[in-house]
C-alpha cells in the first residue's frame, strides 16, 4: 500500500514520498514539547503526520479524532514556522473555532505574528508562481 501511494504521489502530485514512522514519532514528540511549553500540556494530538494532499492549506486538525495533518509544503520552512502551525492545529483540538479563546491559546508563543506573516508571504509567492530561493533566483 505504501509503495502504491508513493508511486501515485510522485506521478500525480510531484510530491515527496510518504514518510515512514520515524518522522511521525518526531512530530508527536515535538507536539508534546510545544504543548507542554505553550498550552499547559493540553491539545496533544493522538496522531500527527505529514500529508501530500493539502495544497490549499498548511495543515488541518480533526478534534473528533484528535488528529493533525501537516502539508508537506511546510517541510524546509524555518522551525519556528512549523512550530506555529503545529501549535495552531493543537489549539484547534482545544477550541475548534478562531474565536478569542482560540487566539488566547496562542498568545504565549513568541513567533505567532511573524510566522503568520511568513506563511502569508509563502502563500502569496506560491499563488503567483514566483521563483523561490531554492530555484536559484
Amino acid at each position: 500500500m505504501k509503495r502504491m501511494v508513493e508511486k501515485l504521489s510522485a506521478k500525480y502530485l510531484d510530491a515527496p514520498p510518504v514518510e515512514d514512522d520515524a518522522p511521525v514519532q518526531a512530530l508527536l514528540q515535538r507536539a508534546e514539547e510545544l504543548a507542554g511549553r505553550y498550552l499547559g500540556g493540553r491539545g496533544i494530538p493522538g496522531r500527527i503526520s505529514w500529508v501530500t494532499n493539502q495544497n490549499s492549506r498548511w495543515a488541518s486538525a480533526t478534534p473528533a479524532h484528535r488528529s493533525i495533518r501537516l502539508s508537506h509544503r511546510l517541510q524546509g520552512m524555518p522551525e519556528w514556522v512549523t512550530d506555529y502551525v503545529i501549535l495552531h492545529e493543537m489549539a484547534h483540538l482545544i477550541e475548534p473555532s478562531h474565536n478569542a479563546v482560540f487566539w488566547s491559546l496562542l498568545a504565549s508563543y513568541p513567533h505567532t505574528g511573524t510566522a503568520k506573516a511568513f506563511l502569508d508571504g509563502a502563500a502569496f509567492a506560491s499563488q503567483r508562481n514566483l521563483p523561490s530561493e531554492k530555484d536559484g533566483q
